[in-house]
């Protein structure tokens, strides 16, 4: 390894050191735990009042799960929680006067959208996915040893989990990539934050070629719990949120939700060397 790529390497991991700790322990980022978390509430509190009770039924709750991460932890919490961590990683700090020291020091524009990149990746999948464990086990620890050791070993227990982890993850990937550019790119980065929000929301009246240009169509390839097709008489707005076409195969969702991540981040950072500090008109 060259001389040159080991002092790059040890940027990025200061700049990702350094925001690790802003992201994780500041107080205007307590609403994006409790985002994380507030699927878990209702969970947990079903596994308390839950317990012993032998009226429930495994499959009624492995449906409620599939339908509260797809319709709400997907689209509404991991998709605000990373307008709220990735678009601060460089308009937020523009607008707290504070991006002016990694400007002023010896590291390329380029070397400071990765470290950003990577410390928010960091920060949003250790909170997410660690979301989805908890959601998890709120939802089915009330069940027997016996029914949960045969639904997480002989049964699909155990690939549900991984799907929907590999899920949250690629989540913060996709929408933190785009995100980031978009905190690069614009003096307002919620306009186009909200552009997308509604792009995504209206990707169940797209057409097929349409719905494959949104990062939702993917994530939703990758959930292992198909939600039943909109029913043609009511359902009203929430008819929008499903998928009437069968899902990508896992393997191309994956890669290809890399890949956008990929190009977007690069695209960033090839914006981010015309970035110019203008404290007086941020």
């Amino acid at each position: 390894m060259s001389p040159a790529t080991t002092n790059r390497n040890r940027q990025i991991l200061a700049i990702v050191r350094i925001d690790l700790a802003k992201t994780f322990f500041s107080r205007r980022g307590l609403w994006i735990y409790l985002l994380a978390l507030s699927p878990a509430l209702p969970m947990v509190g079903h596994w308390l009042f839950a317990r012993g009770d032998n009226n429930h039924q495994l499959g009624d709750d492995i449906n409620v799960f599939a339908n509260i991460f797809q319709f709400f932890y997907l689209r509404i919490a991991i998709f605000f929680g990373c307008v709220g961590i990735f678009m601060n990683l460089i308009r937020g700090e523009m607008l707290d006067k504070s991006l002016h020291y990694y400007m002023l020091a010896p590291v390329r524009r380029e070397v400071l959208v990765a470290g950003k990149f990577v410390s928010g990746l960091v920060a949003s999948i250790a909170i997410f996915c660690g979301a989805v464990v908890v959601q998890w086990v709120g939802m089915f620890a009330h069940y027997s040893p016996e029914l949960l050791a045969g639904y997480m070993g002989a049964g699909n227990g155990t690939s549900h989990l991984i799907s929907y982890l590999t899920a949250a993850a690629l989540a913060c990937v996709g929408y933190g990539a785009v995100f980031l550019w978009a905190g690069v790119r614009y003096k307002n980065p919620l306009v186009p934050a909200a552009v997308i929000l509604v792009w995504e929301s209206l990707n169940g009246i797209l057409p097929a070629m349409l719905k494959k240009l949104s990062i939702i169509y993917w994530l939703k390839s990758i959930c292992p719990i198909a939600l039943p097709p909109p029913r043609a008489n009511g359902g009203g707005v929430w008819n929008l949120l499903l998928f009437d076409i069968d899902p990508a195969p896992a393997a191309m969702a994956i890669s290809n939700l890399v890949l956008l991540a990929a190009f977007v981040v690069v695209w960033a950072a090839i914006r981010a060397r015309r970035l110019e500090i203008g404290y007086g008109t941020e």
